[in-house]
């Protein structure tokens, strides 16, 4: 695995990931985190699975609750947590990391899936016309 990795960077962690990977560092469960946010917990899962994002109030006491900058949250760069790496064996980093790639993979899958069933459903609504 390359060392030169930004663990937390835009290349290999999304959003989400670094919100609950702060979260988890911060010793919170996402229950007590989106109560103290004042948000249901629903919304702070839709964060950290990244459907959605924190407006900027929020964004901002959410950085304040898990003591990184808002900066971190949003690209990786600035303060926030240590790399994982530090604390797991090579083997567990390898292992993440392919399944962080994965993860990746399935949510670019995803994307496809849908905008070939969008244009499934345009095209068999414009046969029903034709029809």
């Amino acid at each position: 695995m390359d060392g030169d990795i930004d663990w937390y960077g835009p290349e290999a962690a999304t959003f989400g990931d670094r919100v609950a990977a702060a979260r988890e560092q911060a010793g919170m469960s996402q229950a007590v985190l989106a109560k103290r946010l004042g948000v249901r917990l629903a919304t702070l899962r839709a964060w950290e699975d990244d459907h959605s994002e924190p407006r900027a109030n929020r964004l901002s006491m959410l950085a304040g609750l898990l003591n990184v900058s808002m900066m971190w949250l949003i690209n990786g760069e600035g303060e926030g947590i240590d790399d994982p790496r530090d604390a797991v064996s090579s083997d567990v980093a390898e292992i993440l990391a392919e399944m962080r790639g994965l993860r990746a993979d399935m949510l670019k899958k995803a994307e496809t899936m849908g905008r070939l069933e969008k244009q499934l459903r345009a095209m068999m609504a414009g046969q029903q016309a034709d029809g």
